[in-house]
């Protein structure tokens, strides 16, 4: 028995994010949220006055940080900034700071520690073939582009946002495209993945088949 470290991967609006919470919560494990560990790094970077041009004090900056997650709250530097990362001044900066591939660089070797010290499940796009490629329980989640379209369409109707169906069918495509195409890490199925398409299931379905795949896998949080 050990401890357990899933990789949830697939296209945008799989239901990747929502399912992975579920799950961290059912099996008392954490959930690592890599995009918050994005805008953490952002938001050390705007306290400390540092131009996004700065490439050295940036990277002196990544090798002084610590990062971790506890009951779902993301810690920098031992301090909570769960709130403080969703401020608009770093959401309009976040976007730089994640392109930038050393930025990327060390934050993967910091996902790959916090997955080498306690049980975690991590969603993205190349979780299972690049970033956690030894996790014991692989997922890739899928959905139909018109399955996948609804659900974002409905997402923001209720925010607020106008939007066409039309237009979010055209913006997964394309970024089905991007992500599946691109050179570096491209979105694809792991070898040892388990798929699971979710057009036509709940979340509770898919949430209590992954538990499943963990059961009959023999790990424990």
């Amino acid at each position: 028995m050990k401890n357990i470290v899933i990789a949830v991967d697939g296209p945008a609006g799989a239901g990747k994010s929502t399912i992975s919470k579920i799950v961290a919560e059912r099996l008392n494990i954490e959930y690592i949220d890599t995009g918050a560990m994005y805008r953490a790094i952002t938001l050390k970077i705007i306290r400390k006055g540092i131009g996004l041009e700065d490439i050295d004090s940036i990277k002196k900056l990544l090798n002084e940080t610590h990062i971790d997650f506890i009951n779902g709250r993301i810690y920098l530097d031992e301090e909570d900034v769960s709130e403080d990362i969703r401020k608009i001044e770093v959401s309009s900066k976040v976007s730089d700071v994640a392109a930038m591939p050393f930025v990327r660089g060390k934050l993967v070797e910091l996902q790959r520690n916090m997955a080498s010290l306690k049980s975690v499940i991590m969603d993205g796009r190349d979780i299972g073939t690049n970033v956690l490629k030894d996790a014991n329980i692989k997922i890739f989640l899928t959905a139909s582009v018109d399955e996948r379209a609804k659900r974002r369409y409905k997402e923001m109707i209720e925010k607020g946002n106008d939007v066409t169906f039309e237009d979010i069918c055209r913006d997964i495509e394309n970024r089905d495209r991007i992500d599946s195409t691109r050179e570096v890490n491209p979105l694809k199925k792991a070898d040892d993945a388990v798929e699971i398409d979710t057009t036509s299931k709940s979340i509770d379905d898919v949430v209590n088949e992954i538990i499943s795949i963990v059961k009959k896998v023999g790990v424990k949080a």
